[in-house]
């Protein structure tokens, strides 16, 4: 198993962990940090190095994103919000399915506009879309991660695919701006912000 080789110190090992992980943890990253996803990526992995021998079994995927989720938080914390620019929905025309939309959002959601598109969510659907589409976490792993339970991660996942999908059909939501690549996720009206909301509870 990777996970073990890579504690008992494999270099391999730990490069295969980095090259399967990484691509869905910087997309995440993307949507919740914007530009700055490089750099806590990096202090992610350089954690995930460090404490690695202490895992202690589990989805090593969900503990690195766990890692990556508390890394961005502080990164938040620190940077508090950062501006945000208007993405052209015409961006998102090519993005559009004729055939059942909800069922082949998960083929674009590799993409930098859709990864945009998933930020003007509301916050828990977009995490929830980003964790079980883009990440690849089961239902239980996400909600871990969140400190959610795994119904509540299923349906805003669900909703969050359904709104997407109506976004896709239309070329995007008329009248909005888009938080581009490289923008984070933007609070949701009316509800605390996240730093707030982890000062109060400790958890988002």
């Amino acid at each position: 198993m990777a996970v073990r080789a890579a504690q008992a110190g494999d270099e391999e090992a730990f490069r295969l962990l980095y090259r399967s992980v990484q691509p869905g943890l910087l997309r995440y990253l993307t949507a919740l940090v914007g530009a700055d996803a490089e750099d806590v990526a990096s202090e992610t992995w350089l954690q995930i190095a460090r404490d690695l021998r202490s895992f202690d079994g589990g989805e090593f995927r969900a503990w690195a994103v766990t890692i990556a989720r508390n890394r961005a938080l502080d990164h938040l914390r620190r940077r508090r919000r950062r501006p945000s620019l208007p993405v052209p929905v015409q961006a998102l025309v090519d993005l559009a399915a004729t055939e059942d939309i909800v069922e082949r959002v998960d083929e674009h959601l590799g993409n930098d506009v859709a990864i945009a598109l998933i930020a003007t969510l509301p916050r828990k659907e977009a995490e929830a879309v980003l964790l079980r589409a883009v990440v690849g976490l089961d239902a239980e792993s996400a909600a871990r991660v969140l400190g959610r339970r795994a119904g509540a991660v299923r349906t805003a996942a669900h909703r969050g695919l359904r709104r997407l999908a109506r976004l896709l059909r239309q070329g995007g939501a008329t009248g909005a701006e888009l938080a581009p690549p490289g923008a984070a996720l933007p609070p949701t009206p009316g509800v605390p912000t996240r730093e707030c909301r982890v000062e109060r509870e400790g958890q988002w």
